[in-house]
């Protein structure tokens, strides 16, 4: 499990969306410089700390979130310079805000080696906007996947779908303005209402505000269709990008990946063997005897303080089925064979069968040409004939259908499989 990607967190926005249960803090300006001062120091001595361990040889992907990264301004360009210092990631990602990203910022990024900006748009519609909390209008949205474009960087767009308010016809509108401004990747999420945020507490109140399923279901299937006509594929649940512009950093999550995680609330995933070389790094952090990954999550400022959550074998190949569930290409049958090596073969296939009996997945052959005939789980999974047609495990893949029309909805989907296995 090589270490190929570096995540860093800013918990910082100059104000707190109504339905984020993010790790972020909104403070008074007269604050924030200083805040954001000490913070980024701390990030640099851990950058340091990382490299100096030799953690960050290998990294390929950087992606910088939060809170709002853009809001750092300079500190953001300096903490790219120095991370550059440490790897030559050939994907170095930072979200942005339409309101706190300026062309100078932009330019500087890119001469610093950041590669991609991914942009929290969510709408075009200006009272959707208002009503879930956002400070920038559809103008200054427009404004700044301009200003990233013409910096020379890639630009993400995020968007969401069953906001308050929200109807088919500004959903279309949306999708029409962001087409017209010709992101390179688009990425389309349902709104889920999380415990605790205001958003939550006002739904609470009035059962208007609660997103509707099968809105949703719908707007994901315009979105499937107006994105794909215009050039741009889907590679992952939520996911499209013109050819060529996906996003490395996000499948090195999905394709089990070693990652590291730096500053608050960041995780990272080890293997034990990496974990082992590294556990200085990670005060206080324990690993089981039988644990085969460690995921970590930096709880503090100060990086003092980490929780450790251990993995078996036989849960971290579940958990690689279940990303790759994720993905549209599916769940490749060499994943499949490894995976019946930990996992008993025969509870597997049972697995397997039971998710295509929900309609959680189906059997999808990259090349239908020489094969007839009924395909089982077991026959994938052993690698031998189907009946009398020979079965080439490159060719056969279980790939999750693309189907939001269910109360199960997606994320809910790639959890019943992990729960089957």
């Amino acid at each position: 499990m090589a270490v190929t990607a570096l995540y860093v967190h800013i918990p910082f926005c100059a104000q707190k969306c109504r339905y984020c249960d993010f790790d972020s803090r909104s403070m008074a300006p007269c604050d924030l410089g200083a805040a954001l001062n000490a913070y980024f120091e701390q990030l640099y001595a851990r950058l340091d700390a990382f490299g100096n361990a030799g953690a960050l040889a290998g990294i390929r992907t950087v992606y910088v979130g939060g809170g709002t990264p853009s809001l750092a301004g300079e500190r953001l360009v300096e903490l790219a310079r120095r991370i550059s210092r440490w790897c030559k990631p050939v994907e170095f990602t930072c979200e942005a805000n339409p309101e706190s990203l300026t062309s100078q910022l932009a330019a500087a990024l890119a001469e610093v080696g950041v590669t991609r900006i991914s942009l929290g748009v969510q709408t075009l519609d200006n009272a959707e906007l208002a009503a879930i909390g956002r400070i920038h209008d559809a103008d200054r949205a427009l404004a700044a996947i301009a200003t990233v474009k013409d910096a020379g960087i890639d630009v993400s767009c995020d968007l969401m779908c069953g906001l308050p308010g929200q109807t088919a016809a500004s959903w279309e509108r949306t999708l029409d303005g962001v087409l017209t401004a010709a992101p390179h990747h688009v990425s389309v999420y349902p709104l889920t209402l999380e415990e605790g945020t205001p958003l939550y507490r006002m739904a609470c109140r009035d059962e208007s505000l609660e997103p509707d399923e099968d809105f949703q279901a719908a707007c994901m299937d315009v979105a499937r269709d107006r994105l794909g006509a215009a050039g741009y594929h889907p590679y992952e649940v939520a996911s499209y990008a013109l050819d060529g512009h996906e996003c490395a950093h996000n499948i090195a999550y999905w394709t089990g990946q070693g990652y590291l995680g730096l500053g608050r609330s960041a995780a990272g995933m080890l293997d034990a063997g990496d974990f082992a070389r590294l556990a200085g790094l990670f005060c206080g952090a324990l690993a089981r005897g039988d644990a085969y990954r460690v995921r970590l999550v930096q709880r503090d400022d100060a990086a003092t303080t980490f929780d450790a959550e251990c993995l078996s074998q036989r849960e971290a190949a579940a958990e690689d089925l279940m990303l790759a569930c994720r993905m549209t290409r599916g769940v490749g049958s060499d994943l499949l064979v490894r995976s019946a090596n930990i996992i008993p073969e025969d509870e597997l296939a049972a697995a397997c069968d039971r998710a295509f009996e929900l309609g959680l997945a189906s059997w999808v052959s990259d090349d239908a040409k020489g094969h007839a005939g009924r395909v089982t789980s077991k026959d994938v999974i052993e690698g031998r004939p189907s009946g009398s047609h020979p079965l080439g495990l490159a060719r056969w893949k279980c790939a999750v259908r693309a189907v939001l029309g269910s109360s199960l909805g997606r994320s809910g989907r790639m959890t019943a499989l992990y729960t089957l296995l």
